[in-house]
């Protein structure tokens, strides 16, 4: 399997200073971030780590999932599938941590029932690799056919 890379160039203090985040692997884009924007309500346009943690989380549980409801012998027709990453405070250790991963995902599914599909997402939830990457974040699930 390949390995994927991205790169940060940042300039500057943490409070004053930006940077961009190259897509380096696939060069589909390059997006600023800054700790300002990243710990405001508003991103105002600039991307973090943690809405890159949800697009990586969201994507690679949408592919585990789609692979485990196959093996159960079901058809996806469509999975839409969100992650919330929260960040916050870190009591025991300072600074921030994430918080918590919110998994949302709504299926149109052929073959399985509403407990399939449940049973199907929490294995998905525990199996992708991006999951099984963040075991020290607390993750929840909210799976539903559409």
């Amino acid at each position: 399997m390949p390995t994927r890379t991205a790169r940060t160039a940042w300039n500057g203090s943490l409070q004053e200073g930006s940077g961009q985040v190259e897509l380096s692997s696939s060069k589909v884009g390059t997006y600023d971030v800054s700790f300002p924007k990243r710990a405001a309500d508003e991103a105002g346009g600039t991307t973090s780590p943690e809405e890159l943690i949800a697009a990586a989380h969201s994507a690679c549980f949408a592919m585990q999932l789609s692979a485990i409801i196959g093996e159960a012998g079901g058809t996806v027709e469509s999975l839409e599938v969100s992650a919330d990453v929260s960040l916050g405070p870190d009591k025991d250790k300072g600074g921030f941590k994430l918080t918590g991963i919110k998994l949302t995902v709504r299926g149109e599914v052929d073959g399985l029932d509403a407990d399939g599909f449940s049973k199907a997402a929490q294995d998905a939830k525990v199996g992708c690799p991006v999951s099984k990457a963040l075991t020290g974040v607390d993750i929840t699930l909210d799976a539903a056919l559409a």
